[in-house]
């Protein structure tokens, strides 16, 4: 086989992992699940054992590997992550291998495949944000992620769209990921059915289909959801002037259901200027493993790493 990076995208629920050659073809794709209820040393463990296995599937050495990892992190160490539970994992101890390593934020990785590979790969600035368990943004500027000046950068789920509104998770009221992520969706939905019908539990995807046909009371809690986001997402705008919007994540999947009303609701919050355009996210689930390789090959010495692969090769196969 020819030369390959390691590429591992870990959330906090399971690991998407692959092999990823030069030319950009995805050789092997893989899947095992976080085991973060038994604590980080586990986790720790499943990723080395994940990363040899990847390597060994590949019938030799990596030229390096890349991971995407929750939380605060550096190219060289896992800081901090609450969902994971681990501090100051440097990320030579992530890697059974002794190979280069680079690490990158779930989310910013995600937005590095989108900028090289993606609905971003003519765009020099823009904004990635996949609206999933949660919301968090990757901005791009001049075609790479910015972090901000500690790692903090792109938590636009914790601006507070409404002030006064529900308590969120962090310690804040009235964050946008309170109202407007997939869970949020979801669970504000079943709340509101189970006061009148008893109890009711249904997923955001579900919400989306109920708003589609016309459902009062879906139609008000996406509607809520989109009001949110229109509030964030005009605030950023304002800030940072985005040639485009990329939404990624579980509720994009909704399409127009999602992008007509946001879109209109933004330009109505930008009375005096165009409101950027919205797009849809290309790489679906595979952005952060695909931002992985990306990593891996810069670790390896090839800073230019996806400038010339082919879309048509990364279609195939899919991270299962």
């Amino acid at each position: 086989m020819s030369s390959f990076v390691v590429a591992l995208d870990v959330g906090g629920t399971s690991m998407k992992g692959g092999l990823v050659t030069r030319s950009g073809e995805i050789v092997r794709t893989d899947r095992r699940a976080t085991p973060r209820d038994r604590g980080p040393a586990a986790v720790i463990a499943t990723i080395r054992s994940f990363i040899d296995d990847l390597a060994t599937a590949g019938g030799g050495t990596p030229e390096g590997v890349g991971l995407a990892v929750p939380g605060l992190v550096t190219a060289e160490a896992a800081l901090y992550s609450a969902n994971i539970g681990w501090r100051d994992v440097p990320a030579t101890d992530l890697v059974p291998l002794d190979v280069p390593v680079m690490l990158g934020h779930d989310v910013r990785t995600g937005g590095l495949a989108e900028s090289v590979l993606g609905a971003g790969r003519e765009l020099s600035d823009f904004l990635f944000l996949p609206i999933g368990t949660g919301i968090a943004g990757a901005t791009i500027l001049h075609g790479e992620p910015y972090g901000g000046s500690a790692g903090w950068g792109g938590e636009i789920g914790h601006i507070p769209v409404f002030p006064e509104g529900e308590p969120c998770a962090c310690g804040q009221i009235g964050c946008l990921e309170t109202y407007a992520s997939a869970s949020a969706v979801a669970r504000r939905y079943s709340t509101r059915a189970a006061s009148s019908s008893g109890a009711v539990s249904v997923t955001a995807e579900r919400v989306a289909t109920l708003t589609a046909s016309g459902d009062p009371l879906a139609t008000e809690i996406w509607g809520e959801a989109v009001e949110a986001l229109s509030l964030a997402l005009a605030s950023y705008t304002l800030l940072l002037d985005p040639s485009a919007i990329v939404l990624g994540g579980g509720l994009a999947e909704a399409g127009t259901l999602l992008s007509d009303p946001l879109a209109e609701r933004l330009q109505k919050r930008l009375a005096f200027r165009q409101a950027p355009p919205l797009r849809q996210a290309a790489l679906g689930m595979s952005a952060g493993m695909l931002g992985a390789a990306l990593l891996g090959w810069r670790a390896a010495g090839f800073a230019d790493a996806g400038t010339t692969w082919s879309l048509d090769v990364l279609k195939s196969p899919r991270v299962p």
